[in-house]
């Protein structure tokens, strides 16, 4: 179509003015900078939010596909997050390894995604397409993006262009730190799908000195005694690598020394409280001060990135303790969600996808996921109600968490997440290898016995090769990159995989990324018998607590 000159005139001006205005504010003109796919329709990302609100299909989303695996009596993939009660986790749901006991509704597998195969559409991509995918920043259009006044939720504050400092402080000012753990086993591993990262802020008074003044110093010792209180099992002695501290601005033995003076790289002993501008707050062993926020990003795999750690983020979680509660109060909650599961209740929780989802634990969570352009939108509900499955409802987890209480001791600890260098430790109370354990309980990399090459490489014929895998362990010539990183080919399949689920937006049916449909997966349930208790491979000694000093 032509446009006549008299009219071009006018088009021209106005799109030089736009492009001014546009220049010094990217979401002016109703338009956000070109999406990291290339598209360039407006932004706006808590329109399928808001689309969403009172709507779902999938009240039960809090159950995740891994609940669907076959057993087959020989394969027990649930010891891993079905445990024993703790003081402040009183789930106690290790029975679940026994019996199967869905609601009525969960009773049908709608992860549908599990039956789907994605290899017509894996095949369209190539592997330089994906690469170049990969590899776009589609976080920054996120951070940058005009918020407005009407906005309550949590805006991405972490400006990732800046980096870290020395200390894996955020160089932006945002008192974000980053932390390295030991990822949690199976569908968490690289391997699997996907890399992540972790990052812990705790609340202005816990960054500051007695007298109201900022303190990188008592920033660190708060953190360091918050690090030993929730890495060490609530019934084990004190005894943490935590990195120098200034033991006389902490006012207390830490180290157990006898005397308080100088600098300390042990804790030994918690104070009753946290230091400086949080003396009043006490340290709980085993639970977060309210006002703690934790940062998650979950990213694709680059196979040359030394971390594998994508610049482009499939989800941005945000979570944060907006209330403390007494150990009774948290008796309370579970009694009160064992009552309401007994009458058939289906699970319910307090806010909305543009605010964060509430859970009766006082934690909020709020995330995003990528839109089919590949920009990051607010989750919808349903969504929403999936993250907070296992970060409400299951028995293995620290205060409703998994990273930090698996975050490498001290120093080394302190950085962005990076499996190089990590070893291959046992759980707390366990004698052998925690991936190990793992291989020899699941007899498989993932909780389906699905991924082809983890058997191919620690199972040959069949067989767990034991010897390979204790090479990652303390002593060994390897670190745990040698058992959860996947090859280049299997890096590139799982990221195409991902993004044809993108480019479908059917989140709602399951967020694996899936090449082809696994075959150890239930489509319907009949509660009642595993087979794992017959088969006498139920294992009741699952925790997220590591011995980082054991020796083989």
């Amino acid at each position: 179509m032509r446009i006549e000159k008299k009219h071009a005139g006018w088009g021209a001006l106005l799109l030089a003015a736009c492009l001014i205005v546009f220049l010094a504010n990217p979401f002016a003109c109703g338009k956000s900078p070109e999406g990291p796919s290339g598209g360039s329709s407006s932004y706006d990302p808590l329109a399928a939010a808001r689309a969403s609100l009172g709507k779902i299909e999938n009240p039960e989303a809090t159950v995740p596909p891994q609940c669907y695996t076959k057993t087959e009596s020989l394969s027990n993939p649930c010891w891993t997050c079905h445990a024993k009660a703790t003081p402040t986790n009183h789930k106690d749901d290790w029975k679940l390894q026994e019996e199967y006991a869905f609601s009525e509704f969960a009773l049908t597998n709608h992860w549908k995604n599990l039956f789907r195969d994605n290899s017509s559409a894996i095949a369209e991509m190539s592997d330089e397409e994906i690469l170049s995918y990969v590899r776009e920043d589609n976080y920054t259009p996120l951070y940058e993006y005009a918020w407005g006044t009407d906005y309550t939720g949590w805006r991405p504050d972490l400006d990732f262009r800046k980096g870290f400092d020395e200390e894996s402080f955020a160089r932006d000012g945002s008192e974000w730190r980053a932390f390295r753990y030991k990822p949690f086993l199976g569908t968490f591993w690289p391997t699997n799908g996907s890399t992540d990262d972790v990052f812990i802020r705790l609340p202005p008074m816990f960054r500051r000195d007695g007298g109201g003044n900022p303190s990188r110093d008592i920033y660190k010792i708060n953190l360091a005694l918050l690090e030993t209180s929730l890495g060490t099992p609530w019934d084990a002695p004190l005894e943490r690598d935590v990195g120098p501290l200034n033991e006389t601005l902490a006012g207390f033995d830490l180290d157990g020394s006898g005397a308080v003076g100088g600098t300390v790289t042990k804790v030994r002993a918690l104070p009753a409280s946290y230091v400086g501008g949080a003396a009043a707050v006490p340290i709980h062993r085993n639970l977060y001060p309210q006002g703690t926020e934790f940062l998650h990003t979950v990213r694709y795999i680059d196979p040359d990135a030394p971390s594998l750690l994508s610049a482009r983020m499939k989800e941005v979680r945000y979570s944060r303790k907006f209330d403390f509660l007494e150990g009774w109060a948290i008796a309370r909650v579970y009694e009160n969600a064992f009552n309401e599961k007994e009458e058939g209740k289906l699970p319910g929780f307090g806010g909305s996808p543009l605010i964060g989802l509430r859970n009766d634990l006082g934690w909020l969570l709020q995330a995003f996921i990528e839109d089919g352009d590949g920009r990051l939108r607010a989750q919808t509900h349903e969504e929403h109600q999936f993250c907070m499955g296992c970060h409400t409802g299951i028995g293995v987890t620290v205060d409703q968490t998994f990273s930090f209480p698996r975050k490498v001791p001290g120093l080394a600890g302190w950085g962005w997440q990076d499996a190089r260098g990590i070893k291959d430790v046992p759980q707390a109370g366990h004698g052998k290898p925690e991936i190990l354990t793992y291989f020899e309980r699941v007899k498989g990399g993932d909780e389906f016995r699905a991924n082809a090459e983890v058997l191919g490489r620690f199972f040959p014929g069949g067989v767990l090769d034991e010897t390979e895998v204790r090479r990652a362990a303390p002593g060994g010539d390897k670190d745990i990159a040698h058992l959860v990183a996947p090859s280049r080919e299997r890096a590139l399949l799982l990221d195409k995989a991902y993004r044809a689920l993108v480019l479908r937006q059917d989140f709602a049916h399951g967020r694996d990324a899936i090449a082809s449909p696994p075959g150890n997966v239930h489509p319907n349930i009949l509660n009642g018998s595993t087979g794992l208790a017959e088969a006498g491979i139920v294992h009741t000694d699952g925790v997220l607590w590591l011995d980082w000093n054991w020796q083989p």
